[in-house]
Parts: structure tokens; C-alpha cells; sequence
């Protein structure tokens, strides 16, 4: 039994023997790449941020960064034309109510309501109660009374009559003269004519009805021209001239055109406002006396620049302001005059120009302060690590 046990582990290691003493083996392809990547990770870890390590510091970069950075946006002015805009109320440029002269019964109504007339025209005979020939008479009479006196004059230059007599025919020749004058005028009272060229927008008279001295029988109304009157309030007034254009919007879109003719030297006590008048062109004679508009005045063009209304801020005395840097990069507060502004814009004067307009970060920053100017086309291509762009204000 020993025997055969032994025997069989000579057998058995025989073969482990011959094993060892043969060839190796080749290495999978795959366990040899594993190999080789992991070997390269190795040295790239121990070498690949040596740069940081160097003990020489790498070139400065060109520009040196004096101070924060700021967002800055180069402008120049522009002309801009400024107007004003204000609520109106039209009426018409001459308006005249017709009142009787004299008294007398309505003869005869020439002119129809709502007709148009001009200057001149008779538009109603009054009874008359026959001044025709009252006139006449009295014009006799005054022919008569310029004979005797040029005869009297001829006899007082031969000292035929005294000097008395020729003055008292010479009052007899003015007081017929005074009373022609009279009936002529009472004669031309009788027949009303029109005092200007327009449309006889109303008569409240019948025929057969008395017309008292004084009493109201009708209205002419211009049309062909129109007033456009409204209010402005003290800021505004200041700007505006006699002669600037004026454009009238109505309710149905038409536009008349006209210019500013009156401005008020003193405001209404009430509303601390002052009162202008507009003359607008009605070549059409629409029907618009009476009605309201929107009045544009447009005022003189002036050099402004254009920013967002975000920019603009409050200094120590309580005026508007834009910060903006200077030749130096130094951070500058200047008062402006707000001319206009909208929801997305503001127009204003004062600034310098060409303008350094700080648009990203003037919160941050103080006046005097130097800092960096990035200019807007790099700040807008410079991106978020998000993806997004740099938020900032939007200027035109």
C-alpha cells in the first residue's frame, strides 16, 4: 500500500515538471491594452498639471485689470425731434352770433339754415317801415341845405348877411347831413348781412316774428378754419413758440395740419396751467367744430442720446443722472434733461460726447472709481457656463 501511494505521486508531479519546464504562454490582447491604458492614466496624473508647479509665472495678460469690470457701450448723439402731445378741443377759428340792430318784424329770410354765405350777404330784411323814402327825403333836404349855405357864403363874402346867419345855415346843413347818416344806418340795420365768409349754422327766427334791438336770431360759424385749444402745464410751456407745427388726430384717424398761434402769458390760478390755441386748415369744411383731439405739437430737433430707461438713477441733489467712464476708465456721474421716454427708451442731453455708457454694473461701482471696461460685443459673445448670455440692461 505505501508503495502504490508514492508511486502515484511520482506520477502525479511528473507532469508539473514538464509543465514548468515548457514555453509561457501568450497574454490576451485584451488584458494587454487594459494594461497599457491604465498605465497611461498613471502618467498622465503624475505629469499632465506640472505646469502648475513651474517656478516661473506665465506672461501677464496683455490687459491689466485695474479695477472691476464694467459693461461700457460707445455712443454718439443723434438728432432726435421732440413732441408733445396734449388733449384739445376744436372750435371753430371765427364764430359770430347774429343780434338784431333795430327793432322791426321779420320781412323776409334770404338765406337758408345751414347755408353757405360770404362776406357781405344779405341773410334778413326787418320791416322797414318805410325808411326807403324817409331816406330820401332827408337826403333832399340835405341838398338844399348845401345850397343856401354855399349861397350864404358868397353874400358874406360881399357883406351881404351877417356872420351869425351863415353859421346857423351851416348848422342846418350838419344836422341834415346827421340825419341822412342816421336813416342810411337804421335802413342798412333792417337788412343784416353776413360780417365774414362761413356757414349760417343757425336761425331762430320766423317771418312775422319782432326782433327787439339786441335780441339773438341767429349764429354764423367760420369752418374753413379751425381752433385747436388746450392746457399745458408749467414744464411743458417752456418749450413752446408761436409757429411751431401742430398736427390734430381725430377720433375717426384724420389728421388737419396747423400751427401754434397763442400762448398764454399767465396760468389759470386753479390748475397752475397755461391756456395755447392751434389754427388748423378745414379745406374740406368737415363737420368737427365742438368735437375733441389729440393735439401734436412738434418741437424744435435736438442732439440727444438714447438709452434705456433702467440706466438712469438719482444723484446726491436729487437730479437724473447716467454714470459713464471718462479717457481714464474712471466712473463719472452726469446730470441730465430727460427730452422724452417710452417703456424701452429715454432720450436725454447733458452727456458727453462720444459717450462711455456704462450698461452692466454701474450699481457696483462709485463715482471716481477706476475700473474695467469690457466693451458690449465682447460681454454679449462672452457666455455663461450655463450656455446663456450676460444679462444686461438693453440700450438703442
Amino acid at each position: 500500500a505505501t508503495t502504490e501511494i508514492y508511486t502515484l505521486s511520482l506520477h502525479d508531479a511528473l507532469p508539473i515538471s514538464k509543465d514548468m519546464d515548457a514555453p509561457m504562454r501568450r497574454i490576451p490582447f485584451s488584458y494587454a491594452l487594459a494594461s497599457l491604458l491604465v498605465l497611461a492614466l498613471v502618467i498622465w496624473l503624475a505629469f499632465g498639471n506640472f505646469q502648475r508647479f513651474q517656478t516661473t509665472a506665465p506672461d501677464a495678460s496683455p490687459r491689466s485689470e485695474s479695477g472691476p469690470r464694467v459693461e461700457i457701450s460707445v455712443q454718439q448723439s443723434t438728432p432726435f425731434i421732440p413732441q408733445q402731445i396734449i388733449q384739445g378741443q376744436l372750435t371753430a377759428a371765427r364764430e359770430a352770433t347774429l343780434r338784431a340792430s333795430v327793432a322791426g318784424l321779420v320781412a323776409e329770410k334770404l338765406v337758408a339754415q345751414g347755408s353757405r354765405v360770404e362776406e357781405g350777404d344779405t341773410l334778413l330784411v326787418l320791416d322797414n317801415d318805410a325808411l326807403p323814402e324817409q331816406l330820401q327825403q332827408a337826403q333832399d333836404e340835405l341838398a338844399v341845405a348845401e345850397a343856401e349855405y354855399a349861397g350864404a357864403r358868397n353874400l358874406r363874402q360881399r357883406e351881404l348877411i351877417s356872420q351869425p346867419e351863415l353859421l346857423r345855415l351851416q348848422s342846418a346843413l350838419s344836422a341834415s347831413a346827421a340825419s341822412v347818416a342816421q336813416l342810411q344806418k337804421q335802413l342798412d340795420d333792417s337788412r343784416p348781412t353776413a360780417p365774414f365768409d362761413g356757414v349760417l349754422n343757425r336761425v331762430q327766427v320766423e317771418l312775422g316774428d319782432l326782433l327787439q334791438p339786441g335780441e339773438e336770431w341767429g349764429q354764423l360759424v367760420d369752418d374753413r378754419r379751425l381752433k385747436g385749444a388746450a392746457w399745458v402745464s408749467q414744464q411743458q410751456v417752456g418749450d413752446l413758440s408761436e409757429g411751431l407745427p401742430v398736427t390734430a388726430r381725430l377720433l375717426n384717424g384724420d389728421h388737419l395740419e396747423g400751427e401754434l398761434t397763442f400762448i398764454s402769458h399767465r396760468a389759470e390760478e386753479a390748475t397752475r396751467t397755461f391756456y395755447i390755441e392751434a389754427t388748423l386748415d378745414n379745406p374740406a369744411g368737415k363737420r368737427l367744430a365742438g368735437g375733441s383731439a389729440e393735439l401734436t405739437i412738434t418741437l424744435p430737433p435736438r442732439q440727444v442720446h438714447t438709452l434705456s430707461p433702467a440706466l438712469l438713477s438719482l444723484n446726491s441733489e436729487g437730479q437724473l443722472a447716467v454714470k459713464h467712464l471718462d479717457e481714464n476708465d474712471q466712473v463719472q456721474q452726469t446730470a441730465v434733461e430727460l427730452v422724452s421716454a417710452d417703456i424701452q427708451r429715454a432720450y436725454v442731453t447733458g452727456l458727453p460726447d462720444p459717450l462711455r455708457l456704462i450698461t452692466l454694473g454701474a450699481g457696483m461701482v462709485d463715482v471716481g472709481e477706476s475700473v474695467t471696461p469690457v466693451p458690449t460685443e465682447e460681454a454679449t459673445i462672452t457666455q455663461s457656463p450655463t450656455g446663456q448670455d450676460s444679462v444686461h440692461a438693453p440700450v438703442d
